[in-house]
């Protein structure tokens, strides 16, 4: 995947909070383990490396059906990336699946 393709993914999930910044760590979180890989292919390409990928909960849709959340870390060497400035401007500090709201 060429850089400019997986900035322009990563922008979509800082906008619609699966990605979060945490220092120089993402922090990814998603229902979909395909979205996983792709969030894997992003950080190669920019020169980042994935640390980890976990389950972190089981979550209710609906009365009768669990999926799974999925969590992925990684970091991104750069200090000042630019993803991070732009996360800075449209981004949010927690995670579309925090609880805590």
């Amino acid at each position: 995947m060429l850089p400019p393709v997986a900035r322009k993914k990563m922008e979509a999930w800082i906008r619609s909070r699966h990605l979060i910044f945490l220092d120089n760590f993402l922090i990814f979180e998603t229902l979909d383990y395909s979205a996983i890989e792709r969030f894997e292919a992003c950080i190669a390409s920019l020169n980042g490396t994935l640390i980890s990928v976990a389950i972190k909960e089981k979550i209710w849709m609906g009365n009768h059906r669990q999926v799974i959340l999925y969590q992925a870390k990684a970091y991104l060497d750069v200090p000042n990336h630019e993803l991070k400035q732009y996360w800075i401007k449209y981004g949010a500090f927690y995670t579309r699946f925090d609880q805590r709201f």
